[in-house]
């Protein structure tokens, strides 16, 4: 019998908490790894300049008016660009700021994906029928979306639609649009309560049936589903997951990690669950901090905080940031503050 669950079933305010600061305690966990300490990378500032946009069309709709949701998206994004000291030319528009934009950590460049920073820069709002970036496939998509799957109310099909959309934003490729896409979905599913491995078998089947699919997205996966049960050699891992600088190559580490590390007993705490899995992600590769961020949002949708470890969120790198983009959040899709 599976022992995923055997917690108090959390609240969504919890799960919007525990997704947002697991993905940030994940990226800071594989950003250390490079550059030592607890400090969160352009995966978290992008994540949360994600939730600053579906909070703003969420606050037009709420108001009773209809808004673009990519384009809320677009000025976000934006504006995340704008902290990069990086211009987008004088034919994007110029964002009014909010909150999110008063916030110094981040204001800092962390090493950002280069395909995210030249597509934004390019000043044209990319779409599905034509995204700047044509060729990337870039992990700069998958590691900024689990924002879309914490939205409740709405079908999966506006979940993938929505998280997709926003991918071509910046990147092109269709492994990277449909990633993006695919991880939000998992998200979602997380969120409505289902158990993390029907989870995944049930978003990998989605990604398998995409109409022009791009078949290395549904391969990786697979892979992950399949090893992840068994106790691989380092190199069948590689060759079958990939490095991680690809956006489903970071999805299918991230997804082997947490499904590899799955509690066996009763014994076995969420936040042992949470720190093991994130390990084995930053553990691997060369995408160490979007592999990690990647397994913390998994974990704390699944489980919400309380498998957060004590002990991480105490030294995580401005971790009220977080808190208060998550209760943003919390508020404009449930009134609660």
């Amino acid at each position: 019998m599976s022992t995923e669950h055997r917690v108090p079933v959390p609240t969504l305010k919890s799960r919007i908490h525990g997704c947002l600061l697991g993905g940030a305690l994940g990226d800071a966990a594989g950003y250390a790894l490079e550059i030592p300490g607890s400090l969160f990378s352009d995966d978290t500032q992008l994540t949360l300049y994600t939730v600053d946009g579906l909070v703003e069309a969420l606050e037009w709709a709420n108001s009773g008016v209809g808004a673009d949701v990519n384009a809320c998206l677009w000025l976000a994004y934006l504006r995340w660009l704008a902290t990069q000291g990086e211009d987008a030319g004088p034919s994007a528009p110029v964002p009014q700021p909010r909150w999110i934009d008063g916030n110094e950590v981040l204001r800092r460049r962390r090493d950002p994906e280069q395909d995210c920073i030249s597509g934004l820069a390019s000043g044209e709002m990319g779409t599905a029928a034509r995204p700047v970036n044509p060729s990337s496939k870039g992990r700069g998509t998958v590691m900024r979306s689990a924002p879309f799957g914490l939205v409740p109310h709405i079908t999966p099909d506006a979940v993938y639609k929505l998280s997709s959309d926003a991918a071509a934003l910046t990147h092109g490729h269709p492994a990277a649009r449909q990633s993006a896409g695919i991880f939000s979905l998992l998200i979602h599913r997380l969120v409505s309560g289902e158990e993390l491995r029907a989870a995944a078998e049930a978003v990998t089947a989605h990604a398998a049936g995409l109409p022009d699919v791009a078949p290395e997205l549904p391969q990786r996966l697979e892979a992950a589903l399949r090893l992840s049960g068994s106790a691989p050699a380092p190199e069948e891992l590689a060759e079958a997951l990939g490095g991680g600088e690809a956006a489903e190559e970071a999805l299918a580490v991230a997804l082997y990690s947490a499904l590899a590390t799955i509690p066996r007993g009763d014994a076995t705490l969420p936040s042992r669950h949470f720190s093991e899995a994130v390990a084995l992600a930053v553990g691997r590769g060369s995408a160490r901090d979007t592999a990690g961020a990647l397994a913390g949002s998994i974990l704390g949708a699944s489980y919400g905080e309380d498998c957060l470890p004590a002990q991480w969120l105490e030294v995580l790198e401005a971790a009220e940031v977080v808190r208060g983009m998550a209760d943003q959040l919390v508020g404009v899709t449930t009134g609660e503050g």
